[in-house]
């Protein structure tokens, strides 16, 4: 900590070239005032405390350190689900989401849709392994996931919920683990890591679909140069941000003023303790570069389809306005096996921490027929 205050005190500051704030990535004005909170108002130790509070362990499985917190449902037959979070996230995007779905009574809900609420944290980011000298695939994560709630917590059937990074793995667990996974629910049904097959016999796209296509092709133009260095160049931008707190902070601090539903203001969804635990985090733990490896993988082994090929698991999906894609129903059939698609009043790509209360009432309505 002494030496991040340090690093923070001593950053050269870039020239800004007259750009308007935001307009050409993050905002040196909102940076500077962010960065010296972290180092005169920030209060680590008053956040650890209370992330100490959760249920959290840690377990080695194959080799890897797993680290997770594990909340034990108030109801009388609770359902098991694991979450997983994506990128720029950790598992404590999903500190409020836990806790209401864990105890619903205590927040106004029937007891009988408790879930035992498992939120792993994946292998590379916070406080599991930091992967060094080895990479990770969907797969591997997916194996991971099943040893971790079979083997080491004694489940015989589980359900899965993700967003972004998440809702590869999740969907990745409703096509390996349908045996165990009855159902899935995600909050994304796109990303480089679910290749449709569009080929020959394959039906035709409907308006929306090609409507959807050409927004995507605009949004990776504008917004997705950071995905593209995060597949194709991940260390040379590892030096950087695993050197230079500020520029770990530039990095992840537009994503979430991008990304979420805060029209320009990210504090409206985000206080500046919310984002410097997970900058923190990150920076602490050193994991910034082994995040990237999930995007580098699927790079090198995207997750194509074949003709009539689709996800074993029933899917429930929630199509959030300010995510960062938002395909028609059709798109996400085309691959899931679609029992519910919801399409969210408000909120975006942190979904858990943006809407806890609106994603939490989802899954309970979701996963209600798949507890028997």
């Amino acid at each position: 900590l002494a030496d991040l205050r340090e690093r923070v005190a001593r950053t050269r500051w870039p020239n800004t070239h007259g750009a308007a704030p935001w307009e050409d990535g993050t905002d040196q004005g909102y940076l500077r005032e962010l960065c010296a909170y972290w180092t005169d108002g920030f209060d680590w130790r008053a956040i650890e405390e209370r992330l100490n509070t959760l249920p959290q362990f840690r377990t080695t499985i194959d080799g890897v350190d797993v680290h997770y917190v594990y909340r034990r449902g108030v109801g009388p037959r609770p359902l098991p689900i694991v979450i997983t979070h994506g990128w720029p996230s950790t598992f404590v995007e999903m500190e409020r989401l836990g806790a209401l779905l864990a105890d619903p009574a205590a927040h106004g809900g029937d007891p009988r849709d408790a879930f035992d609420v498992v939120v792993p944290s994946v292998p590379g980011f916070g406080f599991s392994s930091p992967l060094r000298g080895r990479s990770i695939t969907n797969d591997d994560v997916v194996r991971l996931w099943s040893q971790l709630m079979t083997r080491v917590l004694g489940y015989e059937r589980f359900v899965a919920h993700g967003g972004d990074l998440g809702a590869s793995i999740t969907a990745r667990l409703g096509a390996l683990e349908a045996a165990r996974v009855p159902a899935i629910h995600v909050t994304s049904v796109t990303g480089s890591s679910l290749v449709r097959y569009l080929g020959p016999d394959a039906p035709a796209l409907t308006d929306a679909e090609r409507r959807f296509v050409q927004e995507s092709d605009a949004w990776w133009e504008a917004e997705g140069g950071y995905a593209h260095v995060h597949r194709t160049k991940p260390q040379t931008l590892a030096h950087a941000l695993s050197d230079s707190p500020v520029g770990l902070a530039a990095w992840l601090v537009e994503k979430f003023r991008t990304w979420s539903d805060c029209d320009g203001d990210v504090e409206r969804r985000f206080s500046k303790d919310d984002l410097l635990t997970t900058i923190t985090i990150y920076w602490a733990t050193e994991t910034i570069s082994s995040s990237f490896r999930l995007y580098t993988e699927t790079r090198r082994a995207p997750w194509r389809f074949a003709r009539g090929e689709r996800i074993a698991a029933p899917a429930g999906v929630a199509i959030f306005p300010r995510d960062i894609a938002r395909p028609p129903r059709e798109w996400g059939a085309r691959i899931f096996d679609v029992r519910r698609w919801t399409e969210m009043p408000r909120g975006g790509h942190f979904a858990a921490h943006e809407e806890p209360e609106l994603l939490a009432a989802e899954l309970r309505e979701f996963f209600r027929p798949f507890r028997a």
